[in-house]
């Protein structure tokens, strides 16, 4: 067997584009449980907000016009007009060479444009002596500055997040509208491997890690992991286990048994699963670590079958399966969450091929530096070392220190 349907990681992201459904189907969920869920429709915002114009500071609100130019070498002297209290309506209006004091969140009095902060100025008797100028605006939150009403709040596609859920709590609604989770079915397969809570091993045994870090991370992505026994090296067993999870679920994603072998059945199996429109489309990726990955799509479901080498699935998961969970999702937002750095070192590379090499990043300088963890790459320990994935381009030969490259963050 070969690799018949090779292709770069440029085109498996232009497929997962051009196959993957976006989810459709909708449900409401309470706010209380919609961490993590993608909206499926634009929340409009019932009211202004902030609902009112509110002080940032404790401090006096007054005109800003008449501070302008005041130090403490010569001071702006305004009269005292009184105090906001909190939780209440503002009923002072604020006149040239006036002041009212407000504390943190209360009401901006009718007739002010600023609010000086408490600690640069100061009450004698009924006389506000302030040290500072203060400029327009300045310590106030207009109303309607965050959203004015019947404005666009979220677009639909946004995930909701807690500061997202707080400016919904803000508005008093309840309940949303989000797209539904997708079940993602997940398959080991191979004779040497076992159950990760096995107590001890048999010679040649491994314990199943892809069975536990790739439903995590389907997991926090947002999606459902329906995972099913380990498929053994043998043909129906491995399909009978793939067509269950293909029955059930909007995703499949085997590991193990993609690379070139006489065992090998996961291409075999993802030929046998759906309709085939239109079927495999990558046999083979142009990419180190995970060259024997591939990808179809059948009865509108994408099958995703993984390296067996746990770092390489790792990897693979990271740059491609969370791009496609996230199309399942409805999310519109990147799904890989990407900085820009600067290599801390030369890093060599082969035409032809994208690297992604683990990477730490130092964030004490001004750009953040990405410095290559050593090691062999089969080992996970360093995939625990790294913070995330720089990519080479295929039509590179390398990365020089102090160069500007991409680097994905890892879930």
């Amino acid at each position: 067997m070969e690799f018949f349907q090779v292709q770069s990681v440029k085109r498996m992201r232009e497929l997962i584009e051009e196959y993957v459904p976006s989810q459709r189907m909708t449900e409401d969920v309470l706010l209380s449980c919609a961490q993590g869920r993608t909206l499926a429709k634009d929340v409009k915002s019932r009211e202004d907000v902030p609902a009112f114009s509110r002080s940032t500071v404790d401090g006096y609100a007054l005109k800003a016009a008449d501070t302008y130019g005041a130090g403490e070498a010569m001071p702006a002297f305004l009269n005292d007009a009184g105090a906001v209290e909190m939780g209440k309506a503002a009923s002072i209006k604020v006149r040239p060479g006036e002041a009212v004091y407000v504390p943190t969140g209360a009401m901006i009095p009718e007739g002010a444009d600023a609010v000086v902060m408490i600690e640069d100025a100061e009450m004698f008797d009924d006389l506000l002596t302030v040290m500072k100028p203060a400029a327009k605006n300045e310590n106030i939150i207009w109303r309607g500055e965050d959203c004015e009403k019947d404005g666009i709040l979220f677009k639909a596609g946004r995930v909701i997040r807690p500061q997202e859920a707080g400016t919904l709590a803000s508005l008093g609604i309840t309940e949303i509208n989000v797209y539904r989770q997708p079940v993602i079915g997940y398959l080991s397969s191979g004779d040497e491997i076992v159950p990760y809570d096995t107590p001890s091993l048999q010679e040649g045994e491994i314990r199943d890690v892809n069975g536990v870090t790739i439903p995590a991370m389907i997991e926090a992505m947002g999606g459902k992991s329906e995972i099913s026994e380990i498929a053994k090296d043998e043909r129906n067993d491995y399909l009978a286990k793939a067509s269950a999870l293909f029955e059930r679920c909007d995703m499949v994603i085997l590991s193990g048994g993609s690379s070139v072998g006489t065992k090998d059945f996961t291409t075999e199996v993802m030929t046998s699963l759906g309709d085939q429109n239109p079927g495999m489309l990558v046999h083979g990726l142009s990419v180190k670590p995970g060259k024997p990955t591939i990808f179809a799509v059948s009865s509108n479901k994408p099958v995703l079958g993984l390296p067996g080498h746990p770092g390489s699935a790792m990897v693979i998961f990271q740059m491609f399966g969370k791009s496609i969970i996230a199309r399942l999702l409805g999310q519109t937002q990147a799904s890989s969450f990407t900085t820009t750095a600067t290599v801390s070192q030369n890093i060599p590379s082969s035409p032809g091929r994208t690297d992604f090499i683990r990477v730490t990043l130092d964030t004490e300088t001004a750009v953040p530096k990405a410095v290559p963890v050593l090691g062999k790459s089969g080992l996970v320990k360093t995939l625990v070392k790294s913070d995330g994935l720089l990519e080479i381009e295929e039509q590179k030969e390398g990365v020089l220190q102090g160069e500007t490259v991409t680097v994905h963050y890892f879930i």
